[in-house]
């Protein structure tokens, strides 16, 4: 896919660091099915200890022994769904995002040829199910609030898709890798 080359080739990215946040790193799975690219998300058990009963990436927080972010994103895949890291190929990272609940959140982008046979791990996920890359391109599936949070407005996206409400953070990266690939239409 012609996009893919951006989020590898780009080099330039905003990373951050803020006193007291804690490191976390995501897998963006884009599975490459179905004649078209579809983000792969998960959603979270109401029994996890943060951002209970949401939509998310599969991922979480970076241990003591994972060498780089890539690795903390690829065991959380594989400790949430049973995706071997060796099924994802790796195209590149997107900029960090702070969230109000203390977490510094690194995307990293990286496709699937086809969607492997999932064994979503019964304590954290809920279910997982993908969503066609192309629903976020168009502006008029989602919507936007202005929140404060912490002291600062923000701009927070919602994206309602049979049934499932994306937002958040998760909904922001959604719409970063659209735009990183060339594919936004707004």
């Amino acid at each position: 896919m012609r996009g893919l080359r951006e989020i590898a080739a780009s080099g330039e990215r905003r990373g951050l660091s803020i006193e007291g946040f804690r490191r976390a790193g995501v897998l963006v799975p884009l599975v490459m099915a179905h004649r078209r690219p579809e983000l792969l998300f998960t959603k979270r058990t109401e029994e996890v200890e943060s951002h209970k009963g949401q939509i998310s990436f599969p991922g979480g927080m970076m241990d003591a022994g994972d060498g780089d972010i890539v690795e903390t994103a690829l065991r959380e895949t594989r400790e949430e769904l049973g995706i071997a890291a060796s099924a994802v190929t790796v195209r590149g990272l997107l900029d960090d995002l702070a969230v109000p609940s203390g977490f510094i959140i690194t995307p990293v982008v990286g496709t699937l040829e086809s969607l492997p046979s999932l064994t979503p791990n019964p304590s954290e996920v809920a279910e997982a199910f993908t969503v066609p890359l192309e629903f976020f391109c168009n502006p008029s599936n989602g919507r936007s609030e202005i929140r404060d949070l912490q002291g600062m407005k923000r701009e927070v996206w919602f994206y309602d898709f049979h049934g499932r409400t994306i937002w958040g953070a998760t909904a922001m990266i959604a719409r970063m890798v659209v735009v990183k690939m060339g594919l936004f239409r707004g």
